[in-house]
């Protein structure tokens, strides 16, 4: 049976192989930071993007689009990753500047053979550009899922500055420019 979670709650995952599928409604970016046992994520090579999709574990889409997927492989975490936030960005492309303004997003945790673990339908947010939709943490050698929905009004570099990253302004922007589309090609 598939856990509907709210804000705050967490659930056991069962498999340490998961796809997790977003349905926004509207072009989003999806990535994710690997955090150490505080939370804290220690560099920019800590985030799966657009620009960098694979790290030891994740893969996440290449592009902003309305339906995402993202690959988890728990089993493939080096030891020093505890978290892993699963994060939504608009990236401006589109017209929407904030998730108020959009569809609230519902957020899929599946285990390999495509059946649901957990759901989680990210309400409540209005002026924020990016969200903590997700949180898979390891507790006591288990991994959960927490759903988060942690918004941030000032965006993906709010968002990274929290996870404790160092100039999230410049990682924030390095990670929206790889997401952008790409430039028309000059009329002749």
């Amino acid at each position: 049976m598939t856990a509907e979670l709210v804000r705050g709650q967490n659930h056991p995952l069962p498999d340490t192989r998961l796809e997790i599928r977003v349905s926004a409604g509207h072009p989003v970016l999806a990535g994710a930071t690997l955090g150490d046992e505080g939370g804290r994520v220690p560099g920019a090579e800590w985030i799966a993007h657009p620009g960098a999709p694979s790290l030891p574990g994740v893969d996440v889409p290449g592009a902003p689009a309305a339906d995402q997927r993202l690959s988890v492989d728990l089993g493939a975490m080096p030891g020093t990753v505890h978290r892993i936030s699963v994060l939504l960005a608009l990236t401006g492309h589109g017209g929407a500047a904030r998730f108020g303004a959009v569809a609230a997003p519902f957020v899929a945790v599946a285990g390999p053979d495509g059946t649901e673990i957990a759901t989680y339908t990210i309400t409540g947010l209005d002026r924020e550009s990016a969200v903590v939709a997700l949180e898979l943490y390891r507790r006591q050698g288990a991994w959960k899922v927490r759903a988060m929905g942690q918004g941030y009004e000032g965006g993906l570099a709010d968002l990274l500055g929290d996870q404790g990253l160092e100039r999230p302004a410049d990682a924030a922007a390095a990670i929206l420019a790889a997401a952008a589309p790409e430039a028309a090609p000059a009329a002749t």
